[in-house]
């Protein structure tokens, strides 16, 4: 069971998860040859759409770092946790769909037709991503039997999840990066449909919101780590600065892959999931219960 965390750890986490949230968004920008994100977002002026409904976008901009920032309570640092849930890889992935609301709330408020467009390819992207996403979790819930993620970590002691459950690892990664929308699953916020659900967004509004994607993107990678990386745990240095050194390690690989990878269509994306990526994470699954049962 991970120990329980001093209280000013829930102070520190929203400052600290965006400080994270802000230096990758930096160095995505700076690997591309543009300014630093934060500093393009700001520079944006905010459009205002006649009839535009300002309650909802407002609450669709504020959702989805709020999202990010809940699902991380979770998240061990070291073997410590803002709140080790009884059913925290739940918890994590009801977050997640949190986001779904979020972005359609912003696309739909904004009462504009592209915006609409992107609140909608966001709704078709979690139809694809979220059933492939909860068999990666479950199938680690399954390893350590239990859906406490401070229980996963101990089930890593002596061998990492990643090692015989290498599908549901690389499914976990692939959804990560479509629930951020980042990369080649920016469709929501495509410079086809002029931004999509962050079109009509500027200033400080729409790095609130773009900077949610980002958190989203820093928070999944470091459930990564508990799920599959062990943790903690690693020969001779602190399990702080494992926990530090593998979220870095994946947050590096998926900026990575995120400028490799061309730009998915909705439609080929869903097809994709539900006829390949699915069944082979429901075999994952089957595998990891059977070798379970035959301890």
């Amino acid at each position: 069971m991970a120990e329980p965390a001093p209280l000013w750890w829930a102070v520190a986490l929203p400052p600290a998860l965006a400080l994270a949230a802000g230096v990758t968004a930096a160095l995505a920008g700076a690997g591309a040859g543009r300014r630093p994100a934060p500093l393009r977002e700001l520079a944006r002026r905010r459009r205002h759409p006649v009839a535009a409904d300002t309650g909802l976008r407002t609450l669709g901009a504020v959702l989805l770092p709020v999202a990010a920032v809940a699902a991380a309570v979770v998240l061990p640092f070291g073997f410590r946790s803002v709140s080790d849930l009884a059913v925290g890889v739940v918890w994590f992935n009801a977050m997640g769909a949190l986001a779904w609301a979020a972005v359609w709330l912003a696309g739909w408020g904004a009462n504009s037709a592209l915006s609409l467009i992107g609140g909608y390819r966001f709704l078709a992207q979690g139809l694809a991503y979220e059933v492939p996403h909860m068999l990666a979790l479950t199938t680690a819930a399954l390893g350590a039997g239990s859906l406490r993620v401070g229980a996963v970590v101990e089930a890593q002691r002596g061998l990492w999840f990643v090692v015989w459950m290498p599908v549901a690892f690389a499914v976990f990664l692939l959804s990560a990066v479509a629930m951020a929308f980042q990369g080649p699953f920016d469709q929501p916020v495509g410079r086809d449909v002029a931004g999509g659900a962050a079109g009509e967004w500027g200033g400080v509004d729409r790095l609130l919101f773009l900077g949610g994607r980002w958190l989203l993107l820093v928070v999944a990678a470091g459930m990564a780590v508990p799920l599959f990386l062990g943790g903690g745990h690693g020969p001779w240095l602190p399990a702080w600065c494992w926990t530090l050194g593998k979220t870095a390690a994946v947050l590096g690989a998926l900026l990575w892959l995120r400028r490799l990878l061309p730009a998915v269509r909705m439609d080929r994306f869903t097809t994709v999931a539900w006829t390949v990526v699915t069944p082979l994470a429901v075999v994952q699954a089957l595998w990891v219960s059977f070798v379970v049962l035959g301890r």
